[in-house]
């Protein structure tokens, strides 16, 4: 009992200490409502937003080659998005077409509606190049040259550049992803040839012009379609299949990273 009643003292008295040198009074309290909070930093992707993204170019944004119906990389990409940060909601619309080369690129971008579309955009997804290079291919077919090439490589190059000024006149913000190519004729042979060589420097052309950007990004992908020991190609060997999608799917998520993708949408995204 006398433990008891001991403990009970101290504790009024503990307590009465709080009360006159602790807690605060109404005065010291009204004081404090003029004090303003120290500044930090939000993220933008603190509030999730609905995403606009779309497809442009050839085939392989289409998805053409995909067995699975999943939309090709765009598709597995897209879907991928709905995870990360800063992103509730994703609306899609791939606006590519098997065989679209460059110069066909330009005129569906001086359409009302397409324009429309890129000027909502946060996101396009760009694959192009292959056509207008299989162009050349078909054209000297019996009597292949590289100087045939180099040629259209100039005229793509300037293509390229008006790719990106259309976009750029629309929408300044966008983020710009766009694909290099790779080369199918490793199918048909392991041996080096002047082929590689083009390839080599219409990616350079590619990836030159879209770091020019600064709201854009190059994804490499000609090392994933090297042979097809992955069994990466479709049955048409020159589409990938599925697996070949899903490769690329998991490099442009890979790159993005690489290429700062917070950065990219002024802090609005993130993985």
């Amino acid at each position: 009992m006398r433990r008891v009643f001991i403990m009970m003292i101290a504790f009024s008295l503990f307590l009465s200490g709080c009360q006159q040198g602790d807690l605060s009074t109404p005065d010291s309290l009204s004081k404090r409502q003029n004090i303003v909070f120290t500044a930090w930093d939000i993220p933008g992707y603190f509030i999730p937003k609905r995403v606009h993204v779309i497809g442009l170019g050839d085939s392989l944004t289409e998805g053409v080659g995909d067995e699975r119906k999943k939309g090709g990389y765009f598709g597995r990409v897209t879907s991928e998005m709905n995870e990360w940060r800063g992103v509730k909601e994703v609306d899609v619309v791939n606006l590519a077409k098997r065989g679209r080369r460059s110069d066909q690129l330009i005129n569906q971008l001086e359409e009302r509606d397409i324009q429309s579309a890129v000027k909502r955009a946060d996101m396009i997804y760009l694959t192009i190049g292959g056509n207008d290079m299989m162009k050349v291919f078909k054209s000297n077919l019996f009597n292949l040259k590289t100087e045939p090439f180099y040629i259209e490589l100039g005229k793509f190059e300037n293509r390229l550049d008006e790719v990106f000024s259309i976009i750029r006149a629309l929408n300044s913000d966008v983020i710009i992803v766009v694909a290099g190519l790779y080369n199918p004729t490793t199918l048909v042979t392991d041996e080096a040839n002047e082929f590689v060589t083009i390839i080599d420097d219409w990616n350079e052309a590619i990836e030159v012009r879209t770091t020019l950007d600064s709201k854009s990004c190059f994804v490499p992908v000609i090392d994933l379609f090297d042979s097809n020991e992955n069994m990466v190609y479709h049955t048409d060997f020159f589409h990938p299949n599925a697996k070949g999608y899903e490769t690329m799917a998991a490099r442009y998520v890979e790159q993005l990273k690489k290429c700062g993708l917070f950065e990219l949408s002024d802090g609005e995204m993130d993985m």
